[in-house]
């Protein structure tokens, strides 16, 4: 077996070792000859059930998929839950994991017994059926739509490279190793090293908003080993193979190597990020050619998506609850029926039988009539003018919206509107404001000037102005050096790539017009990773110094008198969360100066530069103000200098461990002593209305807590500008602390404030919780308003789930971006509000907005409504089964105890169905208060949190008035019919089906007009069918030879005695209402009279 493995260019030991352990595998997995069979298959079959593939890294040849020493997963998207075989047992098996369902499905399988019999089939089977159609539908519609998606996506053409020329071939079929061609606005396929491009920068722009949710461009760079071979065939003449790690979950790294054979010597280029194309990105420049590295369930993409918890509303677990109750009351009354019976004969077959009899306690069409209505909430929701936009992505939870205690929130493009505008330059000793502009501008005029004078200097003319410019103070002029400097470093320090829109502009494509040299402004536009760096390059425009063109080894800035500047990047250092910093080595290409160009935060920066005595006042200053501050530094480099850094910086990127760290280190070598040039300041203006909605959901007792990735002070800034934390609070700032003793004394000292906002940062938080999570959040839980500052991705879940634990309560959190994706699927009810930074939040979560503002209306309005619309229908719809079964029970006891059905097979169906299905559903168009007056008293929020409108209080009170209704409807009955006995059905049926009538405008608050319809069209529908039901309204199995007589209905006594039972059952219950809303009415009622 050993021999039968292919031998590859082993590059160090370890990759020796890693294939030798390869190999050994292999062997191991392959029953060996003359070794016994059948032991090794079965050993070998259970090592592959129980063992999860291992990844590993893999040596990856240009154009040779068959050269791959490990099968590698099909490059096939699969989004469905179910195939053919799993799909109706997976449906059968959600659907009857409620309690609910499960009770029905023993119930309606009884029937098949003989001797459990009760009148036909149809009456269990058909509800049950209804609803297992109606679910089972949706679910087959639903994994139809994915799996359309999913075969879209998969069967997309793509151009493979091959030695015979480009073939087409499906995205599924694509295997690592395959080279691939993308044209620009195609998707990305699957994870690539970015070879070639037609683009002569050798570079090209892809959009990664489908992977992290940001909306900016990204700048990938071709191998330049391969990117400089004259033509496409070329790849295939070459031996060459990649070298890459094991697939992993960061999409922010990447480490590799290229390796080029068959030259002399070998070519070895250092692969990063920067080189990768991953899946599910979207080409937005030029056509690109890439090596397959990653396929299917391996690609970046695939493995980031994590499957969302399925979310169940608190309403549905008190209903489940509630329908416990009814059971254990179904067999304790089934119970005392046989008892009282007496057990004679088998009586365990009479106890099942009134099991069934009464299984109408339990209502079945409960599960139906919430599923229906929450359909109609979430239409409700995106059909409401006033938050246009609104997408209900999560069906099953619209009543969570009127029970939320906590709202975790974003800062960033949640609260803020992700737009930066340059606000402030800080030289030290002099400050410029938005409103002193125009001197930076004549600054920067001047100094430009100077310096052409100075480069024509032979020609006479110039020389006068020379000595008027040197006669002039000292001071102004170092000012103006300084000013020179700082925008000039501004300008050249940045990820910033100015981008043209063609003449065509019919074709609407983005292309850079190198050819025509055409730097117009009108159709220029910025496209950069963060918005801050945008402002920045947008503010040198402004003052005069404007980025005209970039590629990956220049740029061209264009001065106030419209002279070109060239300068050569030499080095390129990316901004990365950790080193909170960016940094470009540049020549300038007129004096052939090397400079090293920084910027970063403060924290980051402040020991790099050169001592100074205002870098930290300041910057504190400024984050007070709430601006976004950022430290620009340089310094200046000889040509032997850059040499040395040079050879060790590539040596440090060619190794393959810890790469990461030798490079930061050689990086570190540089960044001594900077020279500390300036220090600016970008705000982020406030999203529209942010500060009243802030204070609407205050007011109505939510607690919100702002989570952000933010510095401490802007924060800080923010929480007290939004009105996050009120004028007259005072704010707590948690210092920072690192091990327990400061923990425990913080803590303390944090104990004793009363009615303070608390400010904290992520590190603090982690020891926090490490050492006294209890005490923490117990503490945190009774302040008006929590922020967390320099919070990650999975931190914010963290701090989602700690208060679920902890409080029981419902959170509800808030975001725009990928970062808050994990927060927004751990709270109950997940908001994503679609921003700046893409449409991944708003995806992912259970609600999407477009404003913040729009939350006030969707707890205040919708999620009110949909709660205790909800509530009442459920309770409805249980007092309309145990009203059913008072009677039976009822009925049973006065003709001795016998298990005999009072109403036959199709009065059931129609009762639950035809008779009082619409009056009962139109509920869900009740309101108790007005949109209005909700919105202008947040307060009334506050009674919904306590969850009164279900509770056993009020699910009480709805058992006692079924048990009375029912009792007086059956007495009733029999009281006045002694002489017309045969008729008792018909009289106790009709007068059930009025009473259901006039209690449903009994617990109706506010009429709509279709709730009226709903109530006589019912009528309607009863009085016409009484005509072709008659021989329904018998009594048992055998209908004592009663057929209902027209002639007899129409009579005035049949009218009258139903009428009279009608009222008697219904009029106490007006009474009792009228008496209660006089003598303690609840809070909407004192407010809408």
């Amino acid at each position: 077996m050993a021999d039968q493995i292919p031998l590859y260019p082993v590059r160090s030991a370890a990759a020796a070792a890693a294939n030798r352990k390869r190999a050994a595998y292999y062997s191991a997995a392959g029953p060996r000859p003359g070794a016994d069979r059948h032991s090794s298959c079965c050993g070998w079959l259970i090592n592959i059930c129980r063992r999860k593939k291992e990844l590993k890294a893999r040596t990856v040849w240009l154009g040779c998929p068959e050269k791959c020493e490990e099968k590698h997963p099909r490059n096939s998207i699969k989004n469905q839950k179910y195939n053919v075989f799993t799909f109706i047992p997976g449906v059968l098996y959600e659907q009857f994991k409620f309690f609910l369902n499960l009770y029905f499905l023993v119930i309606s399988c009884s029937q098949f017994v003989p001797a459990l019999k009760i009148g036909y089939l149809y009456t269990y089977w058909a509800p049950l059926g209804f609803v297992l159609a109606v679910t089972m539908t949706r679910e087959a519609i639903d994994e139809f739509r994915r799996f359309q998606r999913d075969k879209e996506v998969n069967s997309q053409l793509y151009s493979k490279l091959t030695v015979r020329g480009k073939v087409q071939v499906k995205s599924s079929d694509i295997q690592v190793g395959d080279l691939i061609i993308v044209e620009k606005n195609q998707r990305i396929p699957s994870d690539m090293v970015f070879l070639r491009t037609s683009e002569k920068a050798g570079s090209c722009f892809i959009r990664t908003d489908q992977l992290d949710g940001e909306t900016d461009w990204k700048l990938k760079v071709a191998v330049s080993c391969t990117q400089r071979l004259p033509a496409l065939g070329d790849l295939f003449s070459i031996s060459a193979y990649v070298y890459a790690q094991k697939p992993q979950m960061d999409i922010h790294s990447f480490e590799g190597t290229f390796t080029r054979e068959d030259s002399d010597p070998p070519i070895h280029e250092s692969l990063s990020i920067e080189n990768t194309l991953w899946a599910s990105t979207i080409v937005a420049s030029g056509t690109v050619i890439g090596v397959v590295i990653y396929t299917g369930k391996e690609t970046r993409s695939v493995m980031n998506t994590s499957n969302p918890k399925n979310k169940v509303g608190l309403l549905d677990l008190e209903l489940n609850r509630l329908t416990k109750a009814l059971f254990l009351a179904l067999v304790a009354l089934s119970i005392v029926m046989v008892t009282l019976q007496g057990f004679v004969g088998p009586w365990y077959r009479s106890l099942f039988r009134f099991l069934l009899l009464f299984s109408y306690i339990i209502p079945i069409s409960l599960r139906v009539n919430l599923d229906m209505g929450k359909a109609v909430y979430g239409w409700m929701m995106m059909k409401d003018e006033n938050i246009p936009g609104t997408v209900v992505r999560t069906s099953t939870i619209p009543e969570e919206l009127g029970r939320l205690v906590y709202l975790l929130t974003d800062k960033t493009g949640t609260l803020t509107q992700n737009e930066m505008i340059f606000k402030r330059l800080h030289l030290g000793t002099v400050s410029y404001g938005a409103d002193m502009m125009d001197e930076i501008q004549s600054h920067v005029r001047d100094s430009y000037s100077q310096m052409q004078s100075q480069a024509g200097g032979n020609n006479t003319g110039s020389t006068p102005l020379r000595k008027a410019q040197s006669s002039a103070p000292k001071v102004r002029k170092s000012v103006s050096s300084r000013i020179h400097e700082a925008v000039k470093a501004i300008v050249l320090c940045h990820n910033v790539t100015p981008v043209y829109e063609s003449r065509a502009g019919v074709t609407g494509e983005t292309e850079f017009a190198e050819a025509d040299q055409d730097f117009s402004d009108e159709n220029r536009t910025y496209q950069a990773s963060s918005p801050d760096e945008v402002a920045l390059v947008q503010w040198t425009e402004s003052v005069g110094l404007t980025l005209v063109s970039r590629d990956l080894t220049s740029m061209q800035l264009k001065t106030p008198s419209g002279q070109v500047l060239s300068f050569c990047i030499l080095q390129l250092f990316p901004f990365t969360s950790e080193s909170k910093r960016m940094g470009v080595i540049v020549r300038d290409e007129s004096t052939a100066e090397i400079t090293f160009y920084m910027k970063g935060a403060d924290v980051a920066m402040s020991p790099i530069v050169q001592y100074n005595d205002w870098l930290e006042e300041e910057c504190g200053n400024m984050a007070r103000e709430g601006l976004r501050t950022l430290v620009v530094a340089k310094k200046a480099l000889t040509e032997e200098q850059y040499q040395d850094f040079e050879s060790r910086y590539t040596q440090a990127k060619l190794s393959m461990h810890d790469r990461s760290l030798k490079v930061a280190a050689v990086v570190e070598s540089l960044e001594r002593e900077m020279e500390l040039l300036c220090l600016t300041g970008v705000e982020d203006q406030l999203q529209a209305d942010v500060r009243p909605t802030l204070e609407m959901l205050r007011n109505a007792g939510i607690k919100i807590w702002m989570l952000t990735g933010d510095k401490l002070e802007t924060a800080t800034c923010i929480a007290k500008s939004s009105h996050l934390v009120s004028r007259t609070q005072d704010i707590h700032i948690f210092r920072q602390v690192t091990s327990r003793g400061e923990a425990h004394l913080e803590l303390n000292a944090f104990r004793r404030k009363h009615d303070c906002a608390l400010v904290i940062s992520g590190d603090s938080l982690e020891v926090c919780l490490k050492y006294y999570e209890h005490e923490f959040v117990e503490l945190a839980c009774q302040c008006p308003a929590v922020v967390c500052c320099r919070c990650s991705p999975t931190q914010k879940a963290c701090i989602v789930t700690l208060l679920q634990q902890h409080t029981g309560r419902r959170t509800c959190a808030i975001g725009d971006g990928g970062n808050d994706v994990s927060m927004i699927q751990a709270a109950d009810c997940g908001i994503g509000i679609e921003g700046k930074e893409g449409k991944q939040a708003s995806l992912a979560a259970d609600f999407s907005i477009t404003q913040f503002r729009h939350i006030g209306r969707l707890l205040m309005v919708h999620g009110r409504n949909s709660y205790k619309r909800s509530a009442a229908l459920g309770q409805f719809v249980m007092h309309r089964g145990l009203i059913i079964s008072t009677m039976q029970a009822v009925f049973s006891s006065v003709f001795y105890f016998a298990s005999v059905p009072l109403y036959q097979g199709f009065l059931m169906v129609g009762y639950a169905t035809i008779y009082t299905m619409f009056p009962v559903f139109s509920l869900v168009l009740d309101q108790d208060v007005k949109p209005e007056m909700a919105m202008l008293y947040p307060e009334l929020y506050k009674d919904l949190t306590k969850g009164r409108s279900l509770s056993f209080k009020t699910f009480l009170i709805w058992v006692l008035i079924s048990i009375y209704q029912g009792g007086i409807l059956m007495y009733g009955a029999l009281v006045l019919f002694e002489s017309e006995f045969v008729h008792v059905v018909a009289i106790s049926f009709t007068a059930l089906i009025l009473t259901e009538l006039l209690m449903v405008a009994l617990t109706v608050r506010t009429w709509h007009w279709l709730m009226v319809v709903a109530e006589f069209l019912s009528l309607g529908c009863y009085v016409s069918s009484l005509a072709f039901l008659s021989e329904y309204f018998g009594i048992g199995r055998v209908s004592f030879g009663a057929f209902l007589d027209v002639a007899f209905i129409t009579t005035v006594t049949f009218l009258w005695k139903v009428s009279a039972i009608t009222v008697v059952s219904c009029l106490p219950l007006y009474v009792l209402k009228y008496l209660r809303r006089k003598l303690s009415p609840p809070s909407y009622c004192k407010l809408a009279s």
